[in-house]
């Protein structure tokens, strides 16, 4: 045991903890006053967090394909980032009004200060920007400068009475419909605050009366509501402060909720239960308090560590939406901490035995009893771990079978819901133009080329398989044949060639094609950067794909090392590696069936496709530390028996009767937090929410329930083992504080004799 042999308040050995609670109990009622001032404060400052979020950050701006889209947004050309669809009633594109309507809607965007290379059919007469029937035409731009620049004028163009909306005069000659990654971005910013409004409307009553039911207790209840509050306000003001420095993205405020809430009530089930638990067996409640932080509070302490480290691997990709996860969920992790083993503390030895008020006695309340239900089943568990570990084993492999066939995209407007304005244009751009500018590739060189080198280059590029067509300063090829003169400007200090192609930008084919457009040499020992929807993809794949290793490493060694210092053990962290990995790929499996596969795109209204490459990483990294946090709870109580003299077999059975309750709660709780963001509109948020909640509930159930107590009952005494050196690193750093007799347990059975 680490620490000194005087007793404090509770009867405890004078760790550090032992030390906080000290003071969390003499200077409750200051801890309550410095909590409630930061919280307002906190309010104030996170009030303008929204305003500094962004809509993008899924891409590598270090990548070739973004620098190539840099170099032709910086002169104003590449392809167009706001589309204008322009549907005339009752005519073709071709009618007078709808002529004169296109001519002016156009000059009236080319007026617009940001926005550059504006082009349409009406002012080009290019049957690219007709659609084939001939009852839809289009207005391109470009609008150069930083992401909060492009979407403040886009957010402008798209608001403004030029695109006629409906009931303005222009609607009567017109529907206008923007499209294109501005309109993608106005829509997605709209619509995740219409998602966050509702996820908390769903979220806090539900979990509040779900949390008085559990609880038994209306002021219980209350407790892990003000602590998630408290986490959410706190971290929101990080994010206020982050956003000043760098670029975070919009979608860290949902998380920030979500997580904000959903650790705030497994942190303070844990600790608002020991504290009953702890009053249940005689403690003043200042005893309580003080027995209860040096107890839940180290097991709060290590889960947010855990949590916080899984976080942290997020860091490593070049991507700032993965990077604002980090920020966000790392500021949360930690505010719910402090929230749990100090603010929480200090609301429990304000109220004392008041924490039962308003108890509600036809409701069976979280008291810190063992259950029945969780002795009974463990025990079969034990009796044949073999059957049942296989059995969940065999369960668990089948659903994560759909991973084999996974596939990765970047988000485009399909993630939005089919009413949304820039999800129709798409459509009407993939379905109904004969150019969809998704599977065209941007190859801008390092220098200008001469006409005969560029001619030769187009040629050459014009005869990959796939590629239809390729305009380049000297003409359009086809084939390796010149075809038409071509119009295409050229950026300064480089030659820039379009390439249409027929290959799925998300496929195979699409990514075999960018391998072989990179693959031609480039004329006068030039280079050439190849942009395009393809070329991000397998740029993004490449990012991911190279840096996942060290994200993979740094959650694995972390993580071992912090549950080594927890257990002392080399086995169990390794187990728990595993379990998790386990269950996570179920879930993913489970959410590529769905998401990718289109189980359930109608009841849930989305529409299916590859996944944003994104989002199962950040998904797994968000579960992997809160299965994390049950891990924690199920082998701080087994460790607690076994420590007490209990042998193995009792002290898996009686721990996990003690925490099952605790874990499965919790688990339901959360699980509705993050099904309440499976609501959401965008399809990715949907994935990323049902996914979670998914995994949450395998892992508190499937793993928890059965996996962990079979592999625990067969490694019997290896569970604790670890060698000589590895015993004096725990003895010297690993936190193992206890106050004395704080257990309520049933006394220990000697080693061999039958509990049952």
């Amino acid at each position: 045991m680490s620490g000194s042999t005087s007793n404090g308040p509770a009867g405890a050995r004078k760790g550090w903890l032992g030390r906080l609670a000290g003071i969390v109990v003499r200077r409750r009622r200051l801890v309550l006053v410095a909590a409630l001032a930061g919280v307002l404060g906190a309010l104030a400052l996170g009030a303008g967090a929204a305003a500094k979020l962004q809509s993008g950050g899924f891409s590598d701006p270090g990548s070739p394909s973004q620098l190539a889209a840099s170099r032709l947004t910086a002169a104003g050309l590449g392809e167009p980032d706001l589309i204008l669809l322009v549907t005339p009633r009752g005519g073709s594109v071709d009618s007078p009004a709808a002529a004169a309507y296109g001519r002016r809607l156009t000059a009236e965007l080319a007026a617009t200060p940001g926005v550059q290379d504006v082009r349409s059919y009406w002012t080009t007469g290019s049957t690219a920007l007709e659609s084939r029937d001939g009852r839809e035409g289009l207005v391109l731009a470009v609008i150069n400068g930083t992401d909060a620049h492009v979407a403040t004028v886009g957010s402008a163009v798209i608001t403004h009475d030029a695109t006629a909306p409906q009931g303005t005069a222009a609607a009567t000659v017109a529907t206008v419909r923007a499209g294109g990654l501005v309109a993608v971005n106005f829509d997605t910013s709209k619509q995740v605050s219409k998602d966050l409004a509702k996820a908390e409307t769903i979220a806090i009553p539900l979990t509040l009366l779900l949390l008085v039911v559990v609880f038994g207790s209306v002021v219980a209840g209350l407790l892990p509501i003000l602590i998630g509050l408290l986490a959410i306000a706190g971290s929101l003001a990080a994010l206020d402060v982050i956003g000043s420095l760098t670029n975070v993205s919009i979608y860290a405020e949902q998380l920030v909720t979500a997580l904000g809430l959903g650790l705030a009530i497994d942190y303070s089930l844990l600790v608002v239960n020991r504290f009953r638990e702890q009053l249940a067996a005689g403690k003043e409640p200042g005893q309580a308090v003080a027995a209860t932080i040096i107890t839940a509070g180290r097991t709060v302490l290590f889960s947010a560590l855990t949590v916080a480290a899984a976080l942290s691997a997020l860091l490593v990709f070049p991507l700032y939406f993965l990077r604002s996860m980090a920020y966000a969920g790392i500021a949360v992790v930690a505010i719910a901490a402090a929230g749990a083993t100090v603010v929480l503390p200090a609301l429990l030895a304000v109220l004392g035995r008041r924490v039962n008020a308003g108890h509600l006695r036809f409701l069976g309340a979280l008291d810190g009893r063992e259950s029945r239900f969780w002795l009974r089943s463990t025990r079969i568990v034990l009796r044949r771990p073999l059957l049942a570990g296989g059995a969940v084993l065999a369960v668990l492999l089948l659903a994560a079978a759909p991973l084999l066939h996974i596939r990765f995209g970047i988000p485009d407007d399909r993630v939005l819901p089919a009413s949304a304005a820039s999800h129709q244009a798409g459509d009407a751009l993939r379905n109904s133009f004969p150019l969809d500018s998704g599977n065209t590739l941007a190859v801008v060189t390092s220098r200008p080329l001469s006409p005969a080198q560029s001619s030769a280059y187009a040629a050459r590029l014009s005869a990959v398989p796939g590629v239809t067509a390729v305009q380049g300063p000297t003409g359009t090829w086809e084939a390796g044949h010149r075809v038409a003169a071509s119009t295409l400007p050229q950026p300064a200090g480089a030659t820039w060639l379009s390439l249409n192609s027929t290959a799925e930008p998300a496929g195979a084919t699409g990514a075999t094609q960018v391998a072989a457009v990179r693959a031609i040499p480039v004329p006068a020992h030039a280079t050439a950067e190849v942009g395009g929807s393809a070329a991000s993809l397998v740029d993004l794949k490449h990012a991911m794909g190279s840096r996942l290793p060290l994200a993979i490493g740094l959650i694995a060694l972390i993580t071992f090392a912090v549950l080594f210092l927890y257990t002392g053990s080399v086995l169990l962290p390794l187990k728990a590696l595993a379990l998790n990995t386990l269950s996570l790929s179920a879930a993913l499996g489970i959410a590529v069936w769905i998401f990718q596969d289109g189980h359930l795109a109608g009841p849930l209204g989305f529409t299916a496709g590859p996944l944003a490459i994104a989002m199962p990483v950040l998904l797994f990294v968000i579960a992997f530390g809160l299965s994390m946090d049950y891990e924690m709870f199920v082998l701080s109580r087994i460790k607690e028996l076994h420590d007490a003299g209990y042998d193995d077999t009792q002290a898996i059975s009686h721990g996990l009767a003690r925490s099952g309750r605790i874990i499965s709660t919790a688990a339901a709780l959360l699980s509705i937090t993050f099904l309440a963001f499976g609501t959401s509109r965008l399809s990715f948020l949907q994935l990323f929410g049902i996914g979670t909640a998914l995994a949450i509930l395998i892992d508190a159930t499937l793993v928890r329930g059965v996996l962990v107590p079979a592999l625990m009952r067969l490694a019997g005494p290896l569970n604790w083992w670890a060698p000589a050196p590895l015993r004096r690193i725990h003895r010297a750093l690993g936190l193992s504080e206890e106050p004395a007799g704080t257990a309520a347990f049933p006394a220990a059975v000697p080693s061999g004799v039958t509990t049952e």
